[in-house]
């Protein structure tokens, strides 16, 4: 005999969707770039470039969302999704830095970087580098970053049907390009020649994050998987550290080391699925809480960081802190940290209204995290992912009437489970991978656009003649 449905519990028909929850080993991957940019911003300190480099990290998180996207909305709505959440971010910015220039005297005749009306227009749409002043150097100088992901978004969808196409080829093109580049000597006129160098340099980390989103990269079996990591890192090592720089071994000043390097790091993070459950103890709220807010408030963090860091460097360098000092490291952390979240409080509902939530001065809470445990739809699992039921009260009751519906217990996630969901999910998030530290330059040294890879310093701290 057929059970009837119990009244007033919804069918499995009837039932709506629960949305995808967030994976939080990737929030906590993005969270660690964004705070070791930060750092590398304040200090200097160019051994955390291959510690962890943020920028190949975060360039292949943004490709495995962008690939999740793809795969469930189409192109045009994936595209425009992120554009959406990019831009009114950059916009408030520019509200407050573009009037701060231009009242410190930006004009045509700044001596280093004029003023090209017709330029503006990248303030509003960052197909180059956002211009600014001399002056105003910390409003732009990071920028770059917002241009390269917006190239990478707009070029997305050819990317993802090369790689469905061919796969491991597609990975292996840029770096391939990026030696040519680097044995020929081609340069393309200014700005174009930047654009060039960072979309080589980034693109392989980019479909990286493809293979992580369909499994591709899980599936390679570990002989290879381990042949091939140790093969591209220990090349991109060994570059790094047989070409020193004027400011050191610092993988943001060797394009070469930071592609083949960057890309086996991420290659070897994404591979790894934890669950994080530590994150559930007590304990580590306090750290659960901060990956949270740092990824729901990504866009904001990394627009005011750096103006913010240099209005650190100055009050210290008004109160006399030595350079370096560990007094200067402390309260630098310490002014940082409390200036960016002025900053967030001030400007980080913007990335709510662009990613249509309520909009409010704390990021709200998800009420569930990857990891967490609890079922799994087939539309919640992510690709590659093998979906455990879920099963609806209805159906759980369906042995008999009036019998109490039976709890089906997930099992928690091991590392060995695939990771579940979008880690951009709707109410959450905002959706932008971010990194701060500068753009790629050429290995000739050659300067290009008017960007360098910045840190903010007091006046006197850096070393002569630093590559730019």
């Amino acid at each position: 005999m057929t059970a009837t449905p119990v009244a007033g519990v919804p069918t499995a028909e009837a039932s709506p969707v629960a949305k995808p929850p967030r994976n939080r080993y990737i929030d906590t991957l993005r969270a660690l770039a964004i705070v070791r940019v930060v750092v590398y911003h304040a200090f200097g300190w160019a051994w955390l470039t291959y510690v962890l480099p943020a920028m190949g990290v975060m360039f292949a998180i943004a490709g495995s969302l962008m690939a999740a996207s793809l795969a469930k909305s189409g192109a045009r709505k994936a595209v425009w999704s992120r554009i959406r959440r990019l831009l009114p971010a950059l916009w408030t910015f520019a509200a407050v830095a573009l009037p701060i220039m231009f009242w410190h005297g930006w004009s045509a005749s700044d001596p280093d970087h004029p003023l090209h009306k017709l330029n503006l227009l990248f303030w509003l749409f960052p197909l180059e580098d956002p211009p600014g002043s001399s002056w105003g150097e910390p409003f732009w100088e990071v920028l770059w970053y917002l241009r390269a992901y917006l190239i990478f978004v707009l070029v997305s969808p050819i990317l993802y049907f090369a790689y469905k196409k061919l796969g491991w080829v597609v990975v292996a093109l840029p770096v391939a390009a990026l030696a040519a580049l680097h044995l020929t000597g081609f340069r393309l006129p200014d700005p174009i020649d930047g654009i060039m160098w960072d979309f080589v340099t980034y693109a392989a980390c980019w479909i990286a994050g493809f293979a992580h989103r369909d499994g591709r990269l899980h599936r390679l079996p570990v002989a290879v998987w381990a042949a091939l990591t140790a093969v591209i890192g220990g090349i991109g090592l060994y570059w790094l550290f047989t070409h020193p720089t004027a400011w050191g071994f610092d993988l943001n000043e060797e394009p070469i080391a930071r592609t083949l390097w960057s890309l086996a790091f991420v290659l070897v993070v994404l591979r790894f699925r934890p669950a994080l459950a530590v994150l559930d103890k007590v304990s580590f709220k306090w750290l659960a809480e901060s990956v949270r807010v740092i990824n729901a408030r990504a866009i904001t963090i990394y627009l005011w960081h750096f103006p913010l860091i240099t209005v650190g460097a100055a009050v210290l360098e008004h109160y006399e802190v030595p350079w370096a000092t560990f007094q200067y490291i402390v309260w630098m952390l310490v002014l940082e940290t409390a200036l960016v979240l002025v900053a967030v409080l001030l400007f980080g509902w913007v990335e709510d209204v662009s990613a249509k939530r309520k909009a409010s001065l704390w990021p709200a809470a998800m009420p569930a995290l990857a990891g967490a445990g609890g079922p799994v739809t087939p539309a919640q699992a992510g690709p590659g992912e093998p979906a455990r039921p879920a099963v609806t009260p209805a159906q759980a009751g369906a042995s008999g009437v009036g019998t109490p519906p039976t709890a089906v217990a997930a099992s928690p996630r091991t590392p060995e489970s695939p990771a579940v969901g979008n880690a951009v999910s709707p109410g959450y998030g905002s959706g932008v991978s971010v990194d701060f530290q500068g753009g790629t330059k050429p290995p000739s040294g050659t300067v290009y656009g008017s960007r360098a890879s910045g840190v903010a310093r007091v006046p006197g701290s850096e070393p002569e003649n630093r590559p730019r």
